[in-house]
């Protein structure tokens, strides 16, 4: 491992935390695709699947911010375990009514309560940004890291989960989903040692974290963003389907994440000056463009190498968008103000996927990747008009006085992450 990634393990603690949130992140990337896989298997309707995956990240982008914000206020392993429970419970229930062919507003109520489930990606790195408050380049390295283990969850998430219903039965993957999100989650509350002290009357005082102009182009972007990983999703299942070869799906869809696995390991090691708002415009922008070849892929392997190049601007994107969060959002809230990025990317992959789904059933696979190639644009034109926002962080907002430290800094010649 390279010595910059070392140096933020050295802190007790950091390698447990890392683990069990690594491990409790899996279902982010075996959960919705586990769903459309599930429901295809059973129903052949990829329309009904997208709309069950939907209603998943619509509800977890109505409830996400909410438990962050307990979490911010009481503490993460007080908030994180009771409702950990009830996303299980949730998820037990909907797979029940697959096997048992229950009516599908069923399906849809324990879908829709499976959004309960805590973003172990806010947590972990609020636990980061505890350990390493004011060290940006340290801090960077590990939001860096926290994208890498993303991208791994993404590589390796989708091929578990597709691979596990269409070759075992057709519930196994998200079974084995929340199997995963048990252990991660009460592991990680486990830690005490590392867990940010909660802020009861500072999380409760203010208002939300998205009263933050420069957070709310953040989120409103992500829901763009979010649109183009839901719908590629969905359609790549589809385009692999029509292509004879529908569990390859999970392999072509790890090597998208793959493209970002190692665009966020480069990305960490680099000591980068200047505005991080011009940086993020520019990946929302690469991120766009590079949807633009699924258009023209005509086979499986086209797709994985389009997919891949794509892959490439995704990570340094997110690993940017958590150091404007913390630029714009109290430290008291960073936990929440995290969340609601996760949060637009939940309502973008609702949109993506579902739109997606029905485009696939009207149109066909192919014609589904103009639904990514439009959300690209979307996103490319919220960033243009929030722009001014994102470079005027607020004054008495933590990041801010970090910024202002490292311009300093950047004024001596020295570098900065």
């Amino acid at each position: 491992m390279p010595s910059p990634y070392r140096a933020i393990f050295a802190a007790p603690g950091t390698r447990s935390f890392s683990v069990a949130g690594f491990i409790g992140r899996m279902p982010l990337s075996m959960m919705g695709i586990g769903i459309v896989t599930m429901i295809s298997q059973v129903t052949g309707r990829y329309g009904l699947a997208g709309a069950l995956s939907a209603t998943m990240a619509m509800s977890a982008a109505v409830l996400g911010p909410q438990v962050s914000r307990m979490v911010d206020r009481y503490g993460q392993r007080r908030v994180l375990r009771p409702v950990t429970l009830v996303a299980l419970v949730a998820a037990a229930g909907l797979l029940l009514c697959v096997q048992q062919k229950a009516p599908d507003w069923t399906l849809f109520v324990f879908t829709a309560v499976i959004g309960v489930v805590p973003s172990l990606g806010a947590m972990t790195r609020a636990r980061w940004a505890d350990i390493y408050r004011g060290e940006a380049r340290r801090l960077h390295t590990a939001y860096s890291w926290e994208s890498i283990v993303d991208e791994v969850c993404f590589i390796f998430g989708p091929i578990i989960s597709i691979g596990l219903s269409t070759i075992w039965f057709p519930e196994a993957g998200p079974l084995f989903a929340a199997v995963f999100l048990a252990i991660g989650v009460f592991w990680l509350t486990s830690l005490r040692a590392t867990e940010p002290a909660p802020h009861p009357h500072d999380g409760h005082s203010g208002g939300s974290a998205l009263r933050s102009p420069g957070l709310q182009i953040l989120a409103l972007a992500f829901v763009a963003t979010g649109a183009i990983f839901g719908s590629v999703d969905v359609v790549t299942v589809a385009f692999a389907e029509e292509q004879g070869h529908k569990a390859a799906a999970s392999l072509v869809l790890a090597v998208y994440a793959l493209g970002s696995c190692l665009a966020g390991a480069v990305f960490g090691l680099l000591h980068l000056k200047g505005d991080p708002s011009r940086r993020w415009l520019l990946g929302t922008c690469a991120m766009a463009v590079s949807m633009i070849p699924l258009l023209l892929a005509g086979n499986l392997p086209l797709l994985a190498v389009a997919l891949f190049v794509a892959g490439l601007s995704i990570a340094p994107t997110m690993v940017t968008t958590m150091a404007l969060v913390e630029a714009h959002v109290p430290r008291t809230k960073l936990t929440e103000g995290m969340t609601w990025t996760s949060t637009g990317l939940a309502v973008g992959v609702a949109l993506g996927s579902s739109a997606a789904g029905w485009v696939v059933d009207a149109s066909g696979a192919e014609a589904g990747y103009v639904v990514p190639v439009v959300s690209g644009a979307v996103a490319v034109a919220v960033g243009l008009l929030g722009y001014r926002r994102l470079r005027m962080p607020v004054p008495t907002r933590e990041g801010q006085r970090e910024r202002d430290h490292e311009s300093e800094h950047e004024g001596d010649g020295q570098p900065v992450a």
